[in-house]
């Protein structure tokens, strides 16, 4: 695969950014399968929660230009560079460029990775150690953020900056300088940063230098400076440096919580730890068996999606940020770094049928645990997990952040953990069904939770819920719900018959799945308007979720009535429909009241949901072959230049919300790979 179409940003000095911020889209992702972190296109780690994803923040200048820390490496204000950003090919290796007449720099960053993998352990209570060995070599993890610059051409100055916040820019910690001045061949260990707050985070900074050339007239040097900047809790640290032709600089930010056993940092240890990790992306992204037409975009979006997991358990976050909005200054501002029980499905069909089965095991193995042991007093399942499989997700507002662009509050944690939102049922068994169908045949022990599941079902399938959409107000008979709850009860039976397992409750479940199917045909679809809506009660009101009918295969994708309402989604909301520019959104939030406020953009994928119901719709009706083609390219030039997607594009054409977002990416490979099979039978 080529590496990512770089772009291009007019200067790399903080005067680019947008009153301090620099847009959504102007990120790159780098991880290590703990923890991500978020390199703007001018060199600035803005954001990196450490050591796991739901650890708290180390570097949050993405939600408060002054208090959030960063760890820049750019070109002085008073230097116009052309930047481009890409990813090294066929891995997760970001490689930022500084251009002007002058000389050339480029930035490398990552997170290592051994070069064998390590695979995650099923997720059972009793396990010893958290890894299994995979072909019996167990390599370490480095835990460290690695960010080389080095000079291509000419001569290059740039300014380097390291301002931690622990502790969600709350804790104070100690800056130590521990060489004033580096220059080649001397020891590695630079500066430490160590929280003031007892079994506080404590981070080591190495500084390695490649003189280059031997006889080269001057060598670099690295010369630290301690700094206090208005707003920040505690001190960082400030150094200039010039680079020539073939000389290069190594920051690497590692655990100092076991300083004595933290030996330096040679350029021969770098250039393993990345030769090593670009080994292991090229080998797992080679495991791919997608060959359409979008090869490129779809093989990036699977290593996002990589990136996203947790590989201790196999969790995959819905994003590994918090509170980046969904409106700028708007309230609804989200944690997203925790596993949702609706993303199952999805999951497992791409991971399965596009090759990656390790992966849809591990996934698996955690949401099967999840349903022996995470049932309530009830018997029902919570929405969301944390990345180890707990429940407990408290919802906090960070009042002393201001939030991207002022957009607050800033929050950590989820409230709607505790939501009662029934379309989980349906997306939990349509991944054991698929798993079944494309991996593992189901274990009887599952079976048996998969029983008592669905005999709970049975107790809620009346009720209302607060929806895939997680509404903050009154709960209603969302149609989406009712639809998965059907799905539920149809997989719980097609598994049953295709295993042919014992099923005490078949004809209950089989009464409830048909019963439900007439309701939503009676109260779910509106006559006169002729499409379905979003609730019994809201029974006027689109919305785009009832795309994922035929996906589901709750109805046939050319049905009048779902090809009505597609008709009536594909209108601008001005005159009644959900569309704009080839965007989708979720429903009209002036129309309908969920309980939180503000607008939101056009949701990324419910475009792509968009898009593979067109897709399923022209095998019988091949006119909507185009059509979905043209939405799906549009759609990607929504994409930032990485072929990177937030949960959402504004009507300015921005992206908004966590970035980057798991769903969407999982949407875009299913329409992508949708698209491709029903192009071939053409």
């Amino acid at each position: 695969m080529a590496a990512s179409e770089a772009t291009t940003a007019p200067t790399s000095s903080l005067r680019s950014r947008y009153d301090g911020y620099l847009p959504i889209e102007d990120y790159g992702l780098i991880g290590n399968l703990r923890t991500a972190a978020l390199i703007g296109m001018d060199g600035s780690c803005d954001f990196m929660c450490w050591p796991d994803f739901d650890s708290p923040s180390v570097f949050c200048r993405l939600l408060d230009k002054h208090k959030g820390g960063h760890f820049s490496i750019t070109p002085p204000p008073n230097i116009t560079c052309t930047t481009k950003q890409s990813y090294l090919p066929s891995s997760n290796i970001l490689h930022t460029r500084y251009i002007n007449e002058d000389g050339v720099a480029g930035l490398v960053d990552f997170f290592p990775r051994p070069r064998t993998a390590i695979a995650p352990a099923p997720a059972t209570a009793n396990r010893q150690t958290p890894y299994k060995e995979v072909r019996n070599v167990q390599e370490e993890l480095k835990k460290w953020l690695v960010r080389r610059v080095e000079c291509i051409r000419g001569k290059v100055s740039l300014d380097v900056e390291i301002f931690p916040a622990l502790g969600y820019a709350k804790e104070k910690h100690i800056t130590t300088i521990l060489q004033q001045t580096h220059e080649p061949g001397m020891a590695s260990k630079a500066v430490t940063f160590h929280s003031v707050e007892s079994g506080g985070l404590k981070l080591q900074l190495d500084v390695t230098i490649d003189k280059g050339e031997e006889n080269a007239e001057t060598c670099p040097v690295v010369a630290f400076q301690k700094v206090q900047r208005n707003g920040m809790v505690s001190e960082g640290v400030v150094t200039h440096i010039t680079l020539q032709e073939g000389q290069a600089v190594s920051f690497t930010l590692r655990d100092d919580s076991e300083n004595h056993k933290t030996a330096d940092i040679s350029t021969l240890d770098l250039d393993k730890q990345q030769h090593d990790t670009q080994t292991y992306w090229y080998n797992w992204i080679s495991k791919s068996k997608y060959e359409g037409r979008w090869r490129e975009v779809v093989h990036r979006s699977l290593m996002i999606l990589k990136l996203l997991t947790y590989e201790p358990t196999g969790a995959i976050v819905a994003a590994p940020t918090f509170s980046v909005p969904e409106e700028i200054g708007g309230p609804r501002n989200w944690d997203y770094r925790f596993s949702w029980v609706r993303d199952s499905s999805f999951t497992i069909y791409i991971l399965l049928r596009l090759g990656f089965v390790e992966e849809a095991d591990a996934y698996m193995e955690f949401i099967s645990e999840r349903i022996l042991k995470s049932r309530t007093p009830d018997g029902g399942l919570p929405i969301m997990f944390t990345i180890r499989g707990e429940t407990e997700i408290p919802e906090l507002e960070l009042h002393h952040l201001e939030g991207y662009r002022g957009s607050a509050p800033v929050r950590i944690g989820n409230g709607a953990a505790f939501h009662q939102q029934f379309d989980i049922y349906g997306e939990l068994m349509d991944a054991i069904y698929l798993n079944n169908k494309y991996g593992k045949p189901v274990t009887w022990d599952t079976w048996v939770s998969v029983r008592q599941m669905l005999d709970y079902v049975l107790t809620i399938k009346d009720q209302p819920d607060m929806s895939i959409w997680e509404v903050r107000n009154n709960k209603q008979n969302f149609v989406y719900s009712k639809v998965m709850l059907w799905v539920a009860l149809d997989r719980g039976l097609r598994l049953a018959d295709k295993r042919n397992l014992p099923c005490p409750s078949r004809v209950a479940w089989l009464e409830a799945r048909d019963s439900l199917y007439e309701e939503i045909m009676e109260k779910g679809y509106n006559t006169e308007m002729k499409c379905f809506t979003q609730s019994y009660e809201n029974n006027t009101k689109l919305d785009s979720s009832i795309l994922i009918a035929p996906l589901v295969f709750f109805i046939t994708p050319n049905d009048p009535r779902f090809l009505n309402t597609v008709d009536r989604i594909l209108l601008p909301p001005e005159r009644g429909g959900l569309t704009s520019t080839g965007l989708v959104y979720r429903y009209d939030t002036k129309l309908s009241d969920d309980g939180v406020g503000g607008r939101e953009g056009a949701f990324s994928m419910c475009t792509f949901w968009l898009v593979e119901a067109l897709t399923r719709a022209s095998v019988y009706e091949p006119k909507y072959l185009a059509r979905a083609i043209n939405f799906f390219e549009n759609m990607l030039t929504f994409s930032n230049h990485l072929n990177m997607f937030s949960e959402e594009i504004s009507r300015s054409g921005e992206q908004l919300g966590n970035t980057p977002q798991a769903f969407s990416h999982l949407a875009l490979i299913s329409a992508a790979f949708n698209l491709d099979r029903v192009s071939c039978r053409r």
